[in-house]
C-alpha cells in the first residue's frame, strides 16, 4: 500500500523544469572572460616592456646624479669627472680609444675561444667518470680560487710583454668556470638514469652526448655570461702590467698623465664591450636551450 501511495504521488507530482541561461547572460560571461585575459595579456606586456626599460632608467638617472653631483659640489676634473667630460674625452680621442679597444677585443676573444674549447672538453671527461671527478675536481676548484692577479707577474715573466699574458690571463679566467660548471652539469645526472640506460644499450660516451650536454648546458651557459664579462678583467689587468696596446695600456698612459676623463673612457668602453658580449651570450642562450629557459620567462612575464 505504501509503495503504491508514493507511486501515485510521483505520478501526480509536477515535473521539474530546467531554467536555462538566457543568452544574453551566456554571452556576458564569455565576454568577462575575455576581457579578463586580455588584460592579463595586457599587463604582461607592460611589464616586459618595464623590465626591458629599467635598466636603461637606472642609468640614466645614475648619470644625472653624477652630473648634477659634481657641479654642484665642484668636483675637481682630476678626482671626478662629469659624465659630459667623459663624453668630451670620448669624442676626442675616439682614434686610439677604438684601435685600443680592438686590441683589447681580439686577446680577450681569443683567449675565451680557447677557454671554450679546452674547459668543454675537460669539464665533459671529468663530469663523465666518477673516478675522474672525484680526483680532478677538487683541484679545479682549488685553481679557480687562485687570485689570477698573482699569476700576471708569473706570465710576464714566462712570456715577455706583449699581447700573450693577456691572451693567457683571459684564457686562466674564463677556463675554470666553464670546466667546473660543465662537470658538474653532466655529474647530476642521476645514477639510476645512468643503470636504465645501460641496461637499454647505451654506451657511456652516447649517455654523456644525449643526456649529460644538454643536462649541462644551463650550467655552461651560466659560466659563460660570467666568464666573458671576467675575461675582459683579465686583457685589461695584464695590459695594464705588460701591455705595449690595449685599452689597460691606454688607462695606464693616461693616469700616468693625470688625463682622468680619458681614464674613465677607457672604462666605459671596456663596459660597453662587456655588457656587448654578455648579451650576445644571452641571446645564444635563449636560441639554443629555451627549453630551460621558458620558465622563466614565463614567471618573470607573470610576477610569480
Amino acid at each position: 500500500m505504501q509503495s503504491e501511495a508514493v507511486a501515485t504521488l510521483l505520478a501526480e507530482a509536477p515535473p521539474i523544469k530546467s531554467t536555462p541561461k538566457s543568452p544574453s547572460a551566456t554571452d556576458g560571461m564569455l565576454e568577462g572572460d575575455f576581457a579578463r585575459d586580455a588584460a592579463i595579456v595586457a599587463a604582461a606586456v607592460r611589464r616586459r616592456r618595464l623590465m626591458r626599460l629599467l635598466p636603461w632608467l637606472v642609468i640614466v638617472a645614475m648619470l644625472l646624479l653624477w652630473e648634477i653631483g659634481v657641479r654642484v659640489f665642484d668636483v675637481p676634473e682630476f678626482v671626478l669627472p662629469a659624465p659630459s667630460v667623459v663624453a668630451q674625452s670620448i669624442v676626442k680621442w675616439w682614434s686610439p680609444i677604438v684601435s685600443n679597444a680592438l686590441q683589447t677585443l681580439k686577446t680577450t676573444l681569443i683567449g675565451f675561444a680557447m677557454a671554450n674549447v679546452l674547459g668543454l672538453a675537460l669539464g665533459v671527461l671529468v663530469g663523465s667518470s666518477t673516478m675522474v671527478y672525484h680526483g680532478l675536481y677538487p683541484l679545479l676548484i682549488a685553481f679557480n680560487s687562485i687570485p689570477k692577479v698573482a699569476l700576471v707577474p708569473l706570465l710576464v715573466i714566462w712570456c715577455g710583454i706583449g699581447t700573450l699574458p693577456a691572451v693567457l690571463t683571459s684564457f686562466l679566467i674564463s677556463f675554470f668556470p666553464i670546466t667546473v660548471n660543465v662537470a658538474a652539469g653532466i655529474a647530476t645526472v642521476e645514477p639510476e638514469l645512468r643503470d636504465v640506460l645501460r641496461a637499454l644499450g647505451a654506451r657511456p660516451l652516447k649517455i654523456v652526448r644525449k643526456v649529460g650536454l644538454p643536462r649541462s648546458m644551463p650550467y655552461y651557459f651560466a659560466s659563460l655570461k660570467i666568464a666573458i664579462t671576467s675575461s675582459f678583467l683579465g686583457s685589461i689587468l695584464a695590459e695594464t702590467i705588460a701591455g705595449q696596446s690595449g685599452i689597460g695600456h691606454l688607462m695606464i698612459v693616461a693616469s700616468s698623465r693625470f688625463d682622468v676623463p680619458l681614464v674613465f673612457a677607457g672604462v666605459v668602453v671596456t663596459a660597453a664591450m662587456s655588457v656587448t658580449m654578455y648579451t650576445i651570450a644571452t641571446l645564444i642562450e635563449t636560441r639554443t636551450i629555451s627549453w630551460a629557459t621558458r620558465s622563466q620567462g614565463d614567471q618573470s612575464a607573470t610576477g610569480v
